[in-house]
This record gives C-alpha cells, structure tokens and sequence, in this order.
C-alpha cells in the first residue's frame, strides 16, 4: 500500500508524492513562547515526530523546520510585566522547550529557526508584496489585501464574503477590508522594533512563518504541519501571502492534528486548564505521554483525565513485558508454538506498515504491537527459551523504536551499586553461602548483578526461608527491580 496523507487542504487521504523523489521537506508550526509549554504543545511536537520518523524509515531524506514564534503581543506584555527585555524572556522559554524535546525523545528539528531572526526576510518579502499590489501601508502598518487572492479561503472552507474579523484579526478602519491582516506592526513604545523603508517596526504573526519557510524550504515545500487550531486564520494567511509572492503552490499537503482537552476545552495558556511538560515529566515517564498520544488518531481531539492516563501508563508496562526474558527451566518452545509466534511476528510487521501507511494510523500501529506482545508472552509461559523469544522481541523494539518509545529504557543506571553488593553480601552472610560479591561481575549495575541475587534466594526458597526470601524480594523492589514467581520459578522484571 502506497503510503496516503490526509489533506486538510483537499479534505481527502492522497497518495503521498514528494516534489523531489527521495526527500521530503516539512515546515511544522511551534510555540509562542511566553510560558511554560504545556503537554498540548508536546502533543504536536510528538504526532509529528512520528510523521517525521516514519517518513525516514520508508527511505525519504526529511528536511524538518520548526519555528519560535519569540516576537508576539503576549511576549511583550508579559515582558513589560515583569520588567523583562522580551527577546531574553523569549529565550528562556526556547531554551527550556529545547530540553523538553530531548526529554520527550522527540528528534530536533534540522532548524529552529526563530522569528527575530529572520527580519531581513521578512522585510523583504513585505515590500515585494507591496511593490506586487498584495499588500499596502497605513501609518507605518502593512495589511495584506484578501480580495486580491481569488481563491481566499481555501484551506478552511470559509468564503470572504461571509466572514468576519477573526479573534486574532483587529477590526481597523483604516483596512480596506475588515479582513485584511497584518504583515507588519509600527512601533510602539516598549516594543523590540526594526527599521523598515515604511517605518520601524515589528511584523505580523502570519508573516514570519511564510518568511521561516521560504527561507530554510524554498517556494514549495511538501508538508506543512500544526495544530487544528492553526488552520485558520493563521495556515490561510501564510497561503495567501506565500502563493501571492511565489505564484506557485505553497504546500503540497496540509497536516493538522486535533487538540488536547482538558475537562472538555482546549488546553490553553490563555484559559488556564492546562498541565505543564515540567509537571507531567515529574509524575510519569516521557512514554507514558507518548503513547496517550499514540492511542489516538492525531486528527482527532484527546482527551486527557486519570483514566486514559492510567490506560497509558498500563499500556507501557505490558508493552516492556514483552521483552522479559524466558522463564527459569524453560525447555524450549514446541515446534506449533515456534511457528505460532513467527507467524505473528511476520503478520505484525505487516499490519504495522499497513497501518501506518494508512495517514499514520498509530492506534492500529498499537494494536499489532499489543497483538505481538500477546503472543510472545504466551510463548514465554509454555516455556520458549530466550531464543525462541528473541526475533519477536528485536521486532517489537524496532516498530516500537518507529514510533519513537524507548522500551529497553531501564531504571538500573538510577541503582546505586553499593545497594546491590549490600544486598547480595547480606544474604550471602545469613545464608552462609561460599560465593563472594564478585559472583555480580565487573558491571555491579548490570542484569547479571541482579540475577547473581536471585540465585541467592533461590537458595533460600529451597531451604524454605521464606522470610529471607520475601526480604531480598521486597529489597529489590524499594530499588525498582520487581520479582516475580511462578510454577517454573522466579523471573524479574523493572518496575
């Protein structure tokens, strides 16, 4: 199946086309930044890390942009505030969404270009506009003239005719129609502002994205990214002024995922309902976000509360469970059982790429690697040795890999070595076993150190010391080390 996109612009799935074979360039909208990011931010920023790591793993060479809108209204007047140039408060608030990226394991962007940055493009693209009749200044402000583009609108189903000045479109009498909007700002006092030939300044919202992606991506680019909330007035303006300037199509699809909500609304700075990436990533691991997100259509509006979050964090631990290793004592899987799970293994490959050729559908995406999960569990308790499990295992880190989790992520790094040597060397003297703490090995930080105490209380079980058993099975867990038994043995798994 070739791989289809759903385009906002055509309101229809495409068959994906890139305007050069082999690459692929893609310009996502990112935050104003002005406040702390919150998971709704994120929530982009993850669908289209997804778009961008399965493009690459279908061969395309990706080109991926995303802005930092750091020259706003609500910059400024948070800036004036506290008292705070508002291009270093900008900063900060970049510099802290750069971390959040790492800490989501979402891949950087090629560039992050930044508005006040691009000012030179911006200028220059503002007058050719005006030199073309596409735009004109008022008073040191430049508005771009809607009745010019024929086809005003597009994007969003809206006809001109029936619309009305938009929540972040200014009524002026000054326009020529109320709808025109705004390439460039005159300066006013206490706001950053740049020389222009029509006066000082600072420009327009919609502006400095066409400018960002003229700039990094040329006249075309293949996809265009954001949230719902973008499409208009925002994704029709950068058509308007962008295809206006270049005569060509700006953006070959159009890619709009849905928004989080909170207790039903949008998750918004300006409302207040929202939950921080800082606060989240001090409650739950980044892959518990990951896959809320995954589990869900990214056109579709999400809902976040205690119940799909709990759904998400048992979705992580069941996925991890597929990379336990065999049980102790396993013989072998029988030869059905063998072909069951290659069988699966090759089927869930199969659907997995099905589904995401299907407008990066990660919510069947999921259910392959559920389905898969299943199955190796399965084998692993009619006692399939670790190489029985491990074709199955390697698929299910790298379709998962796909999708940007990090599964084989372990809590060990966080042990403190001395605990476990304590812990080993402990028992060992209750036991009055022979064996030393180099019985852990060189890496006293590795599965062998924990497997090395295992066998301890093995000892102990057989000698039927259940309290000495029970003990090293729950110091194990105050370290994050999870024991548990069954008919075959003991296994362990991170909690």
């Amino acid at each position: 199946m070739t791989l289809q996109i759903y385009n906002t612009l055509s309101r229809k799935k495409e068959p994906f086309e890139p305007l050069e074979a082999g690459k692929v360039s893609m310009y996502v909208c990112g935050p104003t930044v002005y406040a702390d990011a919150h998971i709704g931010h994120a929530m982009s920023s993850l669908v289209f890390d997804v778009v961008r790591r399965y493009l690459e793993y279908c061969g395309y060479q990706v080109r991926h942009v995303m802005n930092y809108t750091d020259v706003d209204d609500k910059i400024i007047q948070r800036a004036n505030h506290e008292g705070r140039d508002s291009l270093e408060l900008a900063q900060e608030y970049i510099d802290a969404y750069n971390r959040h990226i790492e800490d989501l394991n979402i891949l950087p962007a090629n560039v992050f270009p930044k508005a006040t940055e691009e000012i030179d493009q911006i200028v220059e693209m503002t007058a050719r506009l005006m030199d073309d009749g596409f735009a004109y200044s008022v008073d040191g402000d430049v508005y771009y003239r809607v009745e010019r583009k024929d086809d005003y609108g597009k994007l969003s189903g809206r006809k001109l005719a029936d619309m009305q000045a938009g929540s972040r479109v200014g009524v002026d009498e000054r326009k020529e129609h109320p709808m025109d909007f705004a390439l460039w700002k005159s300066a006013k006092e206490g706001e950053p502002s740049w020389e222009t030939p029509w006066g000082a300044g600072r420009p327009g919202w919609h502006i400095e994205c066409s400018a960002m992606a003229l700039h990094h991506l040329g006249p075309q680019i293949d996809i265009h990214g954001g949230g719902n909330d973008l499409v208009f007035p925002h994704h029709e303006n950068e058509i308007a002024q962008t295809e206006s300037l270049t005569g060509k199509p700006f953006a070959r699809y159009w890619m709009h995922n849905g928004m989080l909500q909170l207790s039903g609304e949008k998750m918004s700075k300006s409302i207040g309902n929202l939950v921080t990436i800082n606060d989240f990533l001090k409650e739950h691991e980044a892959d518990v976000l990951r896959i809320l997100v995954l589990n869900s259509s990214y056109r579709s509006p999400l809902s976040y509360n205690d119940e799909v979050l709990e759904a998400a964090t048992r979705g992580l631990e069941r996925l991890r469970s597929g990379l336990r290793p065999a049980l102790p004592g396993a013989q072998g899987a029988a030869p059905a059982l063998a072909k069951a799970l290659d069988e699966r293994t090759a089927a869930s490959k199969e659907g997995f790429i099905a589904a995401m050729d299907d407008d990066f559908n990660t919510s069947s995406a999921m259910a392959e690697l559920f389905d898969l999960v299943r199955r190796i569990n399965q084998a692993r308790d009619e006692s399939a040795k670790d190489e029985d499990l491990k074709p199955a295992q390697t698929l299910l880190l790298e379709l998962s890999g796909l999708l940007g989790l990090n599964l084989a992520h372990q809590v060990e790094t966080e042990i403190d070595p001395a605990d476990l040597i304590a812990i080993f060397e402990e028992m060992r003297a209750k036991l009055g076993d022979a064996e030393s703490s180099q019985a852990l090995g060189v890496d006293v930080g590795s599965e062998d150190a924990i497997r090395a105490i295992l066998k301890l209380r093995e000892k102990f079980r057989e000698a039927k010391q259940w309290a000495a058993s029970d003990e090293i099975r729950d110091r194990l867990a105050a370290l994050g080390v999870l024991v548990e038994d069954n008919a075959q043995g003991s296994s362990w798994r991170w909690g």
